[in-house]
Order: structure tokens, then C-alpha cells, then sequence
């Protein structure tokens, strides 16, 4: 008897900790008009992006650089080329304006992309390469994960970082 309460006390305890854990890491609540996300001091620059010149991101919720849930924007020039990379997180996305061409694989392969036109959804998962293209129009995507997120490229001489550097 003593021992089915005290397993009985371990279990309501362990199970309040975790509603408790759960309360404390609810969202915000947050609502941001287009022109509050473009003057939004959350520029993160090229934080879980391609690094490309030109390229870059605007966080709008949480840190990609930290442990926890992220929402960034990326924005992607005309006629630009994103060599294959991965993140180490799971991310999901969202194109929210322009023509956005991705393709999954360890190379670029334009035979391979497929167009998706504003409001399609798609999945980077962690580890997995992926490319993509821009055409004529910007694109911007709208990219949610579970941070820190990082970028890898499958060659890396296509790595914009290692170009500067040489």
C-alpha cells in the first residue's frame, strides 16, 4: 500500500511538472501587420538561409541561433541559384509570394524542381539536401523550425562563407 501511494505521488508530481513545463513555454500571443514584420528590429540577416549575397532572412518569432520554436521570412532575389545544403532541424514552409523552384538531392538538378507558386507548402527535413531557384520574380518564404538551425553545403565550395574567406 505504501508503495502504490508513493508511485501514485511520483506520478501526480511527474505529471504536474510537465503541465507546468508546457504552461511556461505556450506562445505568445502576437499579430504583425506586413509593414510591423518589415520594420521589425528582428533581423537576423542570414541566420538558417543559403548566405547568398542578397539573400536574407527577418526573423518573426523566437531565434533560430537558440533552443525553440522560429518563424523567419526569407527573401530571395531575381535569377538566383541556392546550391544543395541542409539545416540539422526539421523545418517546414510556406511560399508566400513569387515562384519558388525546389528540388531535393545531394546537386542541383533542374530536371528535378518543382515550381511552387505562392501559398504552396513544403518540407526541409533535417539533414536532407535540397536546392532551389529563383526566375524572373523575388520570392519570399516563409520558413518555421525548432532552432538552433544551421546551413550545410553538400559541397562546400558552394558555401558563400568559404568563397569569402578565399
Amino acid at each position: 500500500m505504501i508503495i502504490r501511494r508513493t508511485l501514485k505521488r511520483f506520478v501526480v508530481t511527474g505529471f504536474s511538472l510537465v503541465v507546468a513545463s508546457a504552461a511556461a513555454q505556450s506562445l505568445p500571443e502576437m499579430r504583425m501587420t506586413p509593414s510591423e514584420i518589415r520594420a521589425s528590429a528582428l533581423d537576423n540577416n542570414q541566420i538558417g538561409s543559403s548566405g547568398l549575397p542578397g539573400v536574407h532572412t527577418k526573423g518573426i518569432f523566437g531565434d533560430p541561433t537558440k533552443v525553440g520554436f522560429y518563424t523567419i521570412l526569407l527573401f530571395v532575389p531575381v535569377h538566383t541559384t541556392i546550391q544543395a545544403h541542409s539545416h540539422r532541424d526539421d523545418r517546414v514552409a510556406t511560399v508566400v509570394s513569387g515562384e519558388w523552384h525546389l528540388g531535393y538531392g545531394n546537386h542541383f538538378d533542374a530536371k528535378s524542381l518543382k515550381t511552387l507558386p505562392p501559398g504552396s507548402v513544403y518540407s526541409e527535413p533535417g539533414g536532407d539536401n535540397h536546392f532551389a531557384r529563383t526566375d524572373a520574380d523575388p520570392v519570399i518564404v516563409e520558413i518555421s523550425g525548432h532552432g538552433p538551425t544551421d546551413t550545410h553545403y553538400f559541397d562546400p565550395k558552394d558555401d558563400p562563407k568559404a568563397r569569402e574567406k578565399n
